[in-house]
């Protein structure tokens, strides 16, 4: 059963999202508990598949029995394993999210809801067990469309969101199907293990170049690298409230592993170190994103729109580990990924929750609720202190593996951008905390209401994790350099 795992994991989701609009056509209210249900299945079954990775080392699973590179090749490696865990976890807690906060902000599209949302953890889990290129596209553009649809399904303001997003996911796509098509013309396969071992003979040849490059550039619009990020922050301010709470911590961190099994595991760990300077590159990408979003995060009054921007920075922090080519920069990356994964579902939670039960939505509002709601209070102190760095949580360690990995690599360019966003990061929290605090609520129209358990337990589990995470950073770093690192890293 080992070996069926990857296609297990994948096929629940598909399932309910097929069978849901059918059996929940005249009992809309069973779409939510499926979805539990099928989000908590995935849960152990990650963990099994974590398990069977770190014990009997990785799994290639052939569909239709077509071994690669003819057939379809996924693709259960340690990296893939421990994404899918992330990805099954917080699916589930965004899921729960919505129970209370889904009725209000969807207008009545429960169902319509519950089956994209189960869509899009398909795609993304093929995305992350994908073995060959064009398989990689096709996953990639069946959670681009189901995130266009969450996006827009409230109508408003989130309409235009939706399109633009539509407009450069679909710029970023036929880019990176270009750059697919050049390098299927120079290699004859798509089979990433099959490509990375043609490689070494075709440097010099411009059509790979060429294609790479096309590649590049369309998944960096998908994971809105900076300066392709003009689609997110509006996507994830005007959606409502549980969709920006599953698409912020999933989305781009699934597109950014893509970039990189592309970057270490076709072109070779080897390659991109001594024959072509990628990594310089996206080191000098990622020190430009962590510096541009924290600033742009630090001049905003919205706060969703200030949580956007804030992730935006931390996709530049996790490539400045990735960029390093060295295995303390790149377990460092990954880490941080995990980290900015949680904090960013928990930062969302906490802004949903303000809106939802409070109608607050700019941090001049802040100060209505700041001394009345402990827990959302208390999270977002937590929650905070990862997004800076401090310890004891997990965004103190991360950095501190990417600023070792660079040290290590002599990058003090990548050593200065990192604190630099940690201290802009530092002030925009700073100033959240500020108006906040200021001032306690005295109107008499306020209504405190108690906040359901459901999103109590969502803020509560992602709070934690962000402490937990940094106390048992030693050990998970470890497991990420034993089972997580590419060849020749």
């Amino acid at each position: 059963m080992s070996h069926q795992l990857p296609a297990i994991l994948f096929l629940l989701p598909l399932f309910a999202a097929i069978s849901m609009p059918v059996v929940c056509l005249k009992h809309h209210h069973w779409s939510r508990p499926i979805s539990v249900v099928i989000l908590a299945a995935m849960v152990p079954f990650s963990i099994l598949n974590l398990y069977n990775v770190i014990r009997h080392g990785e799994v290639r699973y052939a569909f239709s029995g077509w071994s690669a590179p003819l057939g379809i090749e996924w693709v259960a490696d340690g990296l893939a394993s421990v994404i899918l865990l992330l990805l099954s976890a917080l699916g589930l807690l965004g899921v729960l999210f919505a129970g209370p906060t889904s009725p209000k902000a969807l207008g009545g599209r429960i169902v319509h809801y519950y089956t994209l949302i189960m869509l899009l953890v398909s795609a993304l889990t093929g995305i992350v067990f994908a073995g060959d290129l064009f398989n990689l596209f096709v996953f990639l553009e069946v959670a681009a469309i189901s995130s266009y649809a969450l996006v827009g399904i409230a109508g408003g303001r989130a309409i235009f969101a939706a399109f633009r997003y539509l407009i450069l996911g679909t710029i970023g796509a036929s880019l990176y199907l270009l750059g697919v098509s050049y390098l299927y013309a120079v290699t004859g396969t798509l089979n990433m293990a099959d490509i990375a071992g043609k490689l070494p003979m075709l440097l010099d040849s411009k059509a790979l170049i060429g294609g790479l490059l096309f590649i590049f550039i369309g998944l960096g619009i998908k994971m809105a690298l900076v300066p392709f990020h003009a689609w997110l922050p509006e996507a994830y301010t005007y959606a409502p409230e549980p969709i920006s709470a599953i698409l912020a911590p999933l989305i781009t961190k699934v597109v950014l592993l893509a970039w990189v099994r592309i970057i270490y595991w076709v072109l070779n760990a080897t390659i991109v170190i001594y024959d072509i300077p990628i990594l310089l590159l996206v080191a000098a990408l990622g020190a430009l994103a962590s510096v541009i979003g924290a600033s742009l995060a630090l001049a905003q009054r919205d706060i969703k729109m200030m949580f956007a921007y804030g992730g935006i920075a931390h996709i530049g922090i996790i490539l400045i580990g990735f960029g390093q080519g060295n295995p303390t920069g790149f377990a460092g990356g990954v880490f941080y990924l995990l980290n900015d994964a949680v904090m960013q579902a928990s930062l969302f939670y906490i802004a949903g929750i303000a809106f939802c039960q409070y109608g607050v939505k700019t941090i001049d509002e802040l100060g209505r609720i700041g001394k009345q709601v402990p827990w959302l209070t208390g999270s977002l102190i937590v929650v905070g202190l990862g997004m800076i760095g401090l310890p004891p949580t997990g965004g103190f360690f991360g950095k501190w593996y990417i600023i070792l990995g660079a040290l290590e690599a002599d990058d003090y360019v990548s050593v200065a951008a990192v604190i630099l966003s940690t201290l802009l990061t530092l002030a925009y929290f700073v100033k959240l905390f500020e108006c906040m605090f200021r001032q306690s609520s005295t109107r008499s129209d306020d209504q405190f209401e108690e906040i359901p358990f459901s999103l109590k337990l969502t803020m509560g589990v992602t709070s934690a994790a962000v402490v937990i995470l940094g106390i048992f950073s030693a050990p998970i770093v470890q497991l990420l350099l034993n089972q997580a690192l590419p060849p020749g890293l």
